[in-house]
């Protein structure tokens, strides 16, 4: 495949290529992503479907049957109980996030996708056989165990194993995962939906055993990281690895930095106490930052409750279901988009442009609603060209952020921290990730009940917000080595105040933390 010499936009150089093995490690680690995402696009399939709703949510079922035109259409669907089987997953994956860092830290990155698969699996048997409410909540907890766990190992493998003149593309496949594993959620959705006797939701729910096996058995085929090897002191085995990965046989440059960054990271005995000291604010502030944003573009209201979404503004249940599987289809198709252009590009162009069109169209969503559904939610009669220019506006806006803030909000993080601190900062960003899904999760139904079609001017507020937060704070990580990557923030305006006055600190005491960072700095500024 691709070969040659890769080199940074700092001067450093690294030979290397893309190699077919390294292609198809990423692209089986990436496959971790499918069961995020069919657990984003079943829970919303499910709860749309009548025969479930009955058997589990009866009192929200008959508000939905009982509901005239009347009545306030928005709050069909306001039900804590119910949002709480959607949420409750996210919890969970919050704290099996935490307990992830120290798993991937000690064992490798490719027990904790193991141990992922494996949660998820039980999970999907649980609710599968549910036949109590009590029982889809634990059954959810531990799907959300394996997501915590999948989540945060295998952005991080993957930006480990990969070149980094491909590292965007390659990490981006993560995303490409979740968005295939929603696209295959709402197909078998509308598909089960169809079968006679209301048990088709069980096969919904059931069927997140496939990619939780896929995972199981890809774990077993792909190798540890070079960095893990060396981070666990296997030396000898990383470098084999690292030659394997990268197809040549000179690795000596790239692993001698490989081995600088594990053992100044070493020195650090506690990374969930390091990562809060004054020259890690910047990674510290993007892993919190970016999930919080991440949430709040209002991406995960559509993914959640895209078939509730459209049943309450006027679509039939199976027109519902179709609906979100073309914004599921658009969502895919436009992560594509993000695999090709990230490393031509660059991240930051990707995000501002994706903020543009989503508060455009967000914009643009509110006053269709508005003007049709009025306060009460209740269209008439719905003509067939104004629901097909609402769904295209949606799907414009689905598009924006499946190229960017979609991918980059995995991608970005993931690459960003030193290795001392990586495990505890990506579970920082996924337990952040977590945290705001959930919210948003439980608190929907009852936001769009209460601000109706306003919602989506909430969250294209926070678009604007989150847009000059990119503009303003985040450098351009473009074509840098992963482990050279404190060269980004020692020249940006203002994060360079925090890492450098830090930096000259610490390199007065020799093999002090950090040390190891400056002096890769030094030899990529005299290359």
């Amino acid at each position: 495949m691709a070969g040659g010499v890769i080199a940074s936009e700092d001067g450093r150089d690294y030979p290397g290529k893309l190699t077919f093995k390294v292609f198809m490690t990423c692209v089986i680690a990436a496959t971790g992503g499918l069961i995020f995402g069919y657990d984003l696009g079943i829970s919303g399939g499910v709860t749309s479907m009548d025969s479930f709703l009955e058997k589990f949510f009866p009192a929200v079922y008959r508000k939905e049957a009982s509901v005239k035109p009347s009545d306030d259409q928005y709050c069909k669907f306001d039900s804590q109980t119910l949002t709480l089987f959607t949420s409750s997953l996210y919890l969970a994956a919050l704290v099996a996030s935490i307990f992830a860092s120290t798993i991937t830290r000690h064992f490798g990155r490719r027990t904790t996708m193991l141990w992922g698969g494996i949660l998820f699996c039980a999970g999907a048997l649980v609710n599968g056989f549910a036949d109590r409410v009590w029982m889809l909540i634990v059954g959810r907890m531990l799907l959300g165990f394996g997501i915590g766990c999948a989540n945060q190992s295998v952005p991080i493998y993957v930006s480990e194993m990969a070149p980094y003149k491909y590292r965007g593309a390659l990490n981006m496949m993560f995303q490409l995962a979740i968005t295939i594993g929603i696209l295959i959620a709402n197909l078998l959705n509308y598909f089960f939906a169809q079968i006679e006797g209301g048990w088709g939701w069980r096969l919904s729910l059931g069927g997140a055993m496939v990619p939780a096996l896929i995972i199981i058995i890809g774990s077993f085929c792909l190798p540890d990281t070079p960095n893990s090897l060396i981070e666990r002191n296997h030396y000898d085995e990383a470098k084999e690895q690292l030659v394997k990965i990268r197809g040549i046989s000179n690795v000596d440059e790239e692993f001698n930095d490989l081995v600088a960054a594990s053992e100044a990271s070493k020195l650090v005995k506690h990374p969930w106490a390091t990562i809060f000291q004054r020259k890690y604010r910047p990674q510290l502030t993007m892993a919190i930052c970016i999930p919080f944003f991440q949430q709040l573009t209002g991406m995960n209201v559509i993914t959640f409750y895209a078939p509730v979404l459209f049943k309450t503004i006027g679509f039939g249940s199976s027109a519902s279901l179709m609906s979100a599987v073309i914004t599921g289809s658009v969502n895919s198709a436009a992560t594509l988009v993000s695999i090709f252009s990230v490393d031509r590009w660059g991240r930051r162009t990707l995000f501002l442009q994706g903020g543009a069109q989503m508060f455009i169209c967000q914009v643009i969503i509110t006053i269709a609603i508005a003007a049709k559904f009025g306060m009460t939610g209740n269209p008439g009669e719905l003509p067939k060209w104004y629901a097909s220019g609402l769904v295209f506006f949606i799907c414009i806006y689905v598009a924006g952020f499946a190229w960017s803030w979609g991918p980059l909000g995995w991608l970005v993080p993931s690459e960003i921290f030193p290795l001392e601190i990586r495990s505890a900062a990506q579970s920082i960003n996924v337990s952040v990730n977590m945290i705001f899904t959930f919210a948003i999760a439980q608190v929907f139904t009852s936001m769009l009940c209460h601000l109706k079609f306003g919602l989506f001017i909430f969250f294209a507020c926070w678009v604007v917000v989150m847009s000059f937060f990119i503009y303003k704070f985040l450098p351009e990580t473009k074509g840098v080595p992963i482990e050279e990557m404190s060269i980004v923030w020692q020249n940006h305006p203002y994060w360079r105040k925090f890492v450098c006055s830090e930096q000259e600190d610490k390199s007065t005491t020799p093999g002090g933390p950090g040390s190891g960072d400056i002096q890769m700095s030094k030899r990529v500024n005299n290359a």
